[in-house]
């Protein structure tokens, strides 16, 4: 499976727009900063059509070490950042989770298919 990054993105945008790489890098790089930022002063972050980022604090829950079942603690609260897909992303998502599965019946009918015909 492949990845998306910083770098594919600049330069699709590069591509697109005619903007030199480097000025695009610094649009994007300001925008995430921007967004890590106010997600650090405890500010949620709405794109439309995108999504929603929330900072949030996980609760305290006791952990246990496998290697010692005796043994629990505590793991404190952390603050982390939830987020919530926008309407469109999550249609265009939910579109792509259907595919998949439509792909991967088809495969498991190949394969069945296939291990019939040799009399495994």
């Amino acid at each position: 499976m492949s990845k998306l990054t910083k770098r594919d993105i600049v330069v699709a945008i590069s591509n697109q727009t005619g903007m030199v790489q480097h000025e695009v890098f610094e649009v994007v790089q300001r925008t995430l900063d921007h967004i890590t930022d106010s997600l650090a002063k405890n500010v949620a972050v709405e794109l439309r059509n995108f999504g929603v980022f929330q900072p949030r604090l996980t609760k305290p829950r006791v952990g246990r070490n496998p290697n010692e079942p005796g043994s629990s603690f505590v793991i404190p609260p952390r603050a982390t950042v939830k987020f919530k897909a926008g309407k469109i992303m999550r249609q265009r998502v939910e579109k792509l989770s259907r595919e998949l599965k439509d792909a991967s019946e088809r495969k498991l009918v190949a394969e069945s298919a296939t291990t019939g015909a040799n009399g495994s």
